[in-house]
């Protein structure tokens, strides 16, 4: 049996909360994004997931899965939290490993990104938006806030991406 990503159903998001305070949308515009792209990859198998399907790119939707795992613990846990937990794909020579899905896994990527959407949730849930940090890249502080707004940009760009992927793949389209 092929396996297939599981189709999954977006919630309305921000689209239910208009009103709410800061946090609020900002968790709400965050997993919008995060599930829009798990929503482009439902129902596909993993050597479609895989296929670099945009001429002269070499991006595909699993290493975008890939990508935002990685991006989520980079920002989230290692330089907010200050946890050491390390690369998920990428190595010190090779920084874009996460591209690289030729011989990935493509069930246990989408299972380690859940993890790691979910360890997001634990490290930023009693933190508020105002809680900074030094960034150990930039050696600057930064607030949680302000790691929101990248990730939300981050997402956008990304799932923009994936838009173009999905429909060069089996022509399915949607926002």
């Amino acid at each position: 049996m092929t396996w297939t990503a599981p189709e999954i159903t977006r919630a309305d998001g921000p689209l239910a909360e208009l009103t709410g305070d800061e946090r609020t949308l900002a968790d709400a515009w965050l997993d919008l994004h995060r599930q829009t792209l798990l929503w482009k990859c439902g129902g596909l198998t993993a050597e479609q997931l895989k296929l670099r399907a945009i001429e002269r790119s070499d991006l595909s939707l699993l290493g975008l899965v890939r990508h935002m795992a990685e991006v989520e613990r980079d920002w989230f846990r290692t330089r907010f939290a200050g946890a050491q937990v390390g690369y998920l794909y990428c190595t010190v020579d090779n920084m874009q490993a996460e591209f690289d899905v030729a011989d990935a896994d493509a069930e246990s990527d989408l299972a380690v990104y859940a993890r790691e959407v979910e360890a997001v949730r634990q490290t930023t849930q009693e933190r508020s938006l105002d809680d900074t940090f030094v960034d150990p890249n930039r050696k600057t502080e930064m607030s949680l806030r302000f790691v929101y707004s990248v990730m939300i940009q981050e997402y956008a760009r990304h799932n923009g991406h994936a838009d173009l992927l999905r429909e060069s793949v089996d022509g399915q389209t949607g926002h």
